[in-house]
């Protein structure tokens, strides 16, 4: 006989009271944590390109697009893990929600090991297949490699925070994140300015700082009481789960990676144009994280309320805690595009004042910056079909446009043109193409009872 959850501290029953204010106030927690979260890959550049140089500037540069491929597919398949906790959460199903939970704690520590020994291997094939700079490459190499081998820290906090996401809890992971994006900081000046250290030093911090992180929220899932509690023993493959955590987090894990796919072309051929187009897209990439930040954390919002209301079948309510999730999105991204246009060269200059790295920098910015709120369009509705347990839509419409599209683009105006400025409109280009797909789908299709032919099925 299955056991109900209840309700305890630290949780959040998104399927009873106003939508608007849960999801401001599951969305907030979450935007503070990713502005925290993007200190972490900031700070790396910042202090990097102020202490150390152009050159070490565009080898973390040069890494981010391939860092993020690697990591991004497992990132994905713990998103299916987070859509069925919320799902047998809203359901009050406890026994389904420990399986879940131990089931996707096991494929993170599979994938821990797997990212650890491919990183560090292959290191030097990778940056060779982006074009990176000879001038860079060493620095790239050492950068990269100690960056992997905090690979098992990175996967464990993104459960983590998956997990106490998907029951409501936006808070604790917030307070986690904020003590390990100081901890990252204050490392990062004892390591290259106090010491002296390389390139290295700024992945070796940010891997002590994950750490930190990951041990923080695993500390609190151990804790007695909770709905979420982890047990180590209980760490297994549930063969029940695992085939629905790939289910639902392939198909998001795939997106990931094919988003992580085309920026790695598009940053193979920025490095065609040398190191200071490499630091200026680097640093646009994490200039572009804050402008990122209402989009990330209503996806999240979103996906987390569509799963507990479709859960606990409230169909109406879905819609509108949707309708809300999308349109605060699009609002709060189109108004920071606006900002980060207006103040790109100041913004550039604070990790590097060279003319060159400046002039790529603020002419990218400038092409793509107007034109978030259709990206925020696009994630928001992805964020849906994810919630509602239709991963699979939005791995095709970005497989298709994001990546099949986008690099053909981009090898036709590369051949005909060679001017970066086509490939920087790549973006706006595809944001669009796939923001009109997605508008289409929310407005014809009945995702709002997938949940229920799938139990209908049983």
């Amino acid at each position: 006989m299955e056991k109900t959850v209840k309700g305890t501290q630290g949780t959040l029953d998104l399927t009873s009271g106003s939508p608007y204010k849960l999801m401001i106030r599951f969305a907030l927690p979450l935007m503070l944590s990713q502005i925290f979260q993007q200190l972490y890959n900031t700070a790396d550049s910042l202090i990097v390109g102020n202490c150390l140089g152009t050159e070490e500037l565009a080898a973390v540069s040069s890494s981010g697009p391939m860092i993020f491929l690697l990591i991004s597919f497992f990132e994905g398949l713990f998103m299916g893990a987070g859509v069925l906790i919320s799902r047998y959460f809203g359901e009050k199903n406890e026994s389904a929600v420990s399986r879940a939970l131990h089931t996707a704690f096991a494929v993170a520590i599979a994938s821990g090991v797997f990212l650890t020994v491919l990183g560090i291997v292959l290191t030097p094939v990778l940056l060779r297949l982006i074009n990176t700079d000879p001038d860079v490459m060493p620095l790239a190499v050492s950068y990269f490699r100690v960056y992997f081998t905090g690979s098992m820290a990175f996967v464990l906090y993104s459960v983590s925070r998956g997990v106490m996401m998907a029951v409501g809890d936006s808070r604790r992971p917030l307070i986690y994140l904020i003590v390990s994006s100081l901890l990252n900081i204050a490392l990062d000046l004892i390591f290259i300015r106090g010491f002296g250290w390389g390139v290295w030093a700024a992945a070796f911090a940010t891997v002590i700082s994950q750490a930190a992180s990951a041990a923080l929220c695993i500390a609190r899932l151990m804790k007695k009481g909770g709905v979420v509690r982890l047990d180590v023993r209980k760490i297994r493959f549930h063969r029940d789960m695992i085939g629905k955590i790939v289910r639902y987090g392939l198909p998001s894990g795939v997106q990931n990676s094919v988003i992580g796919l085309a920026n790695v072309m598009v940053q193979s051929q920025i490095n065609f144009f040398g190191k200071y187009a490499m630091a200026a897209f680097g640093t646009h990439s994490k200039i572009e994280g804050f402008a990122f930040l209402p989009i990330t954390s209503f996806s999240m919002a979103v996906s987390t309320y569509i799963g507990q209301n479709l859960g606990a079948k409230k169909y109406d309510r879905a819609k509108k805690g949707a309708r809300f999730g999308i349109l605060s999105a699009v609002i709060l991204s189109e108004l920071i595009g606006v900002l980060y246009f207006v103040f790109a060269p100041q913004l550039f200059g604070l990790f590097d004042r060279s003319a060159q790295v400046l002039e790529f920098g603020v002419r990218q910015a400038r092409i793509v910056t107007l034109f978030y709120f259709i990206l925020a369009y696009s994630h928001s509705v992805a964020a849906v079909c994810r919630g509602a347990g239709k991963a699979f839509v939005p791995m095709f419409v970005m497989l298709a446009v994001w990546c099949v599209f986008r690099i053909a683009y981009i090898f036709v105006v590369m051949n005909v043109f060679h001017d970066l400025n086509y490939v920087y409109m790549a973006y706006p280009i595809t944001w669009a193409i796939s923001t009109v797909i997605y508008f289409i789908y929310y407005h014809t299709s009945d995702w709002v009872h997938g949940f229920e032919r799938e139990r209908s099925k049983k």
